[in-house]
């Protein structure tokens, strides 16, 4: 569960829908790992016109995931990195 502070937008706490554990947020930015979904359910669904969302800290989602039939994909990600003269540079995380 994700709040803002009004109309700043700024991210204020993050807590986990699972465990109810808050998340570790500093100036607007989370600083630690966490998962939010969010989705809106369509017209074959028992939930049609409604849209989720939740989150849930590394442990409940590792939890949740490890009692899956088919494993989660997974693929590497590039992260950009800015330098002090402009120039950037990728990193494979």
């Amino acid at each position: 569960m994700r709040q803002y502070y009004g109309q700043t937008k700024e991210l204020k706490q993050v807590i986990c829908n699972c465990c109810g554990r808050e998340l570790r947020v500093e100036q607007g930015i989370l600083k630690e790992g966490a998962c939010h979904l969010e989705t809106g359910w369509g017209y074959f669904s028992g939930k049609d016109m409604e849209r989720h969302s939740f989150d849930l800290c590394e442990a409940c989602y590792d939890k949740i995931v490890s009692g899956f039939t088919l494993p989660v994909e997974k693929e590497e990600e590039t992260e950009l990195f800015q330098v002090e003269d402009g120039e950037s540079y990728e990193r494979n995380i």
